[in-house]
């Protein structure tokens, strides 16, 4: 992978592009006036991490460019600042103070709403398995603004860790977390989703195994929650004997503990 900027960039940018190859172990790329495709042609690359004014995204050839953005959380934030519920946060029972694992982060939308909800005095912990995800995840909470009434000191709030979650579970002490979360990449996906058509192919895409599920019920005190489309087979296999439709196409899975 090699990182550049857009064009004519600014001194800031130049300097950025320059950090962020080196903590990457990549390559820094002058752009000039050359299309990305150009780029790839000459310096033989079909990954970029591109450095503009307002963001970092990542492109690939294959794939569309990827980059971190809070999207859906800002609707549901606006939502509850507002007094409205959120089924998520309903179904899985947060409360202020509480301390949440999102297993399965991606870019951080359910994190995010959670941190928000847990408040000051509470912890969310994001963990994501795939690299360039969960640099984006880790790079845009620290940066990204947003003129939502708490939206930002939520961002910054949420702790980022690249690792398998099964290992991060195990490590965890009995009933030491109040709600663990997971949103695997749907066995049947939904295919009119831009944001996960984006991710797929870079995120971890196993399926969600027993073991992570039992780990996560030992180290839970309230609940375990399980994201799927809504006719997932994943909710049967897996324990998940509660489960609540939310929308045309989703449903939440629940083990209370």
């Amino acid at each position: 992978m090699f990182v550049t900027t857009s064009y004519d960039p600014c001194p800031a940018q130049l300097e950025e592009a320059r950090r962020l190859a080196h903590l990457l172990n990549g390559r820094y790329i002058e752009r000039r006036q050359m299309s990305l495709s150009q780029l790839r042609r000459r310096y033989g690359d079909e990954e970029i991490l591109l450095v503009s004014k307002e963001r970092l995204e990542y492109h690939h050839a294959r794939r569309a460019p990827l980059f971190f953005h809070p999207s859906m959380a800002v609707i549901r934030i606006k939502r509850l600042l507002k007094g409205e519920s959120d089924p998520l946060l309903e179904i899985a029972g947060v409360r202020p103070g509480d301390r949440i694992v999102d297993c399965t982060a991606g870019l951080g939308s359910d994190a995010l709403v959670f941190s928000f909800a847990v408040g000051a005095d509470g912890k969310v912990t994001a963990i994501e398995n795939a690299g360039i995800p969960c640099f984006l995840l880790q790079q845009g909470l620290k940066t990204y603004h947003s003129d939502v009434a708490g939206l930002n000191d939520a961002m910054r709030r949420i702790e980022v860790i690249q690792m398998d979650h099964l290992d991060y579970l195990r490590d965890l002490p009995d009933s030491s977390v109040d709600v663990v979360y997971f949103d695997p990449m749907f066995r049947k996906p939904i295919t009119e989703s831009a944001s996960i058509g984006a991710i797929r192919g870079l995120a971890d895409d196993r399926p969600l195994s027993e073991e992570s599920v039992q780990e996560a019920i030992r180290a839970s005190r309230r609940a375990v929650v399980m994201k799927e489309h809504r006719d997932s087979e994943q909710f049967a296999r897996l324990g998940f004997a509660e489960v609540h439709l939310s929308g045309n196409k989703i449903a939440y899975g629940v083990i209370r503990c």
